[in-house]
């Protein structure tokens, strides 16, 4: 048996081994020909994904920075702008904090875990931020897919209820782990930025992450004295322009990308996102008759899913048993812990590798 053991979490997530080996090419320098030709098609394959004929960023960083990025430069520290924080899980509250700590005005909306952020409730933050006779928001941030619930949000909906009552507010969202499994449409959305990382629905290794930035969002970082440097989004644009980036980047994990951007296109993206909705739903189906969702009705993740623990499994030993299996998955997260269990389903992976990882659950089960 191959001590090999498939990844099954919601990042990092399994890599093709022809994703892994295209990191050992040989090293280029980043200021030279070479790199500005790899820059150049690897935006392609970016904007496609993206929906987008805007720009798209690439840094050297997990989501996390970019995160801090869309804080620095989008939301200024006047405390009577600020920004509208939608939070439904452990990652939303956790970018809602980084506002606060880069010194932001943060309005939190909050809804339970397992629960949506809605465009009622958003309609309801807007209307009662005019009522105050306040400035509009600077922004609104909005995680579209809650890892740590496998909730999914209604971005399209959402992002109509902010065009209508607050059209001056940019429109922030983290599709850290969705864009690459799920259709998301920058342009057609009117989105100011859209970011995501690398180890999920991408099915590459951690330390990418890539952001379609609006020319509003780049006026409005324009207004912005202190962006810091390494996410200042106009450094980041202007040295993209020439197909580049103000500081060294991590150019094998650029190489798997361009790998990878090549075998996502040989697929198609709407195959890429039918995919990743057949294995929710072969996934779904699954829990419910085992177990039970934890996302509410209608918003549950075509990424990842969250398994409420009705049978009071211990997944640690699940976990334990799955290694034996070659798989493993992920516990709940935070105050979840144990009280759900979370499966991955996004990137490369095949109808029937999530039909055998779900056969060795119920192995575990039946004993």
């Amino acid at each position: 048996m191959s001590d090999h053991v498939k990844l099954f979490i919601p990042g990092p997530v399994e890599v093709r081994k022809s994703i892994l080996d295209a990191q050992a090419a040989w090293m280029i320098g980043h200021r030279g020909k070479p790199f500005e030709t790899l820059y150049a098609r690897i935006q392609v394959g970016l904007r496609e994904i993206f929906f987008t004929k805007s720009r798209v960023l690439v840094s050297t960083s997990s989501g996390t920075g970019l995160w801090e990025g869309a804080a620095r430069n989008c939301v200024s520290d006047d405390p009577a702008g600020g920004v509208l924080a939608t939070v439904c899980g452990d990652f939303s509250e956790r970018w809602a904090d980084v506002f606060e700590r880069n010194g932001k005005a943060t309005t939190w909306l909050t809804v339970p875990h397992g629960h949506a952020v809605t465009p009622a409730l958003v309609r309801e933050a807007l209307q009662a931020r005019a009522a105050a006779g306040t400035v509009p928001f600077e922004a609104i941030a909005l995680v579209h897919n809650e890892t740590s619930t496998g909730v999914t949000n209604p971005l399209a909906e959402i992002v109509a209820v902010v065009r209508e009552l607050s059209p001056e507010t940019l429109i922030l969202v983290d599709a850290v782990s969705s864009l690459g499994g799920v259709k998301i449409d920058f342009d057609g959305l009117g989105l100011d930025v859209l970011l995501t990382s690398s180890q999920k629905a991408f099915g590459l290794p951690p330390g990418l992450s890539f952001a379609a930035v609006s020319d509003r969002a780049l006026a409005k970082a324009a207004t912005i004295k202190n962006r810091g440097y390494y996410f200042d989004f106009i450094e980041l644009d202007k040295f993209g322009q020439k197909n580049n980036t103000p500081s060294t980047p991590a150019i094998s994990l650029l190489n798997a990308l361009d790998r990878q951007l090549a075998d996502i296109a040989i697929e198609g993206v709407e195959n890429r996102f039918a995919r990743h909705a057949q294995l929710a739903a072969i996934t779904r189906e699954w829990a419910q008759r085992n177990f039970a969702l934890f996302a509410e009705d209608g918003f549950a993740s075509d990424t990842v899913t969250c398994i409420s623990n009705t049978r009071g499994i211990d997944i640690g030993k699940l976990n334990a048993y799955l290694a034996t299996q070659g798989y493993h998955i992920s516990d709940g997260y935070g105050t979840l812990k144990g009280k759900t269990f979370r499966i991955a389903h996004m990137a490369d992976t095949t109808a029937d590798e999530m039909r055998a990882l779900l056969a060795a659950i119920d192995r575990f089960l039946a004993q």
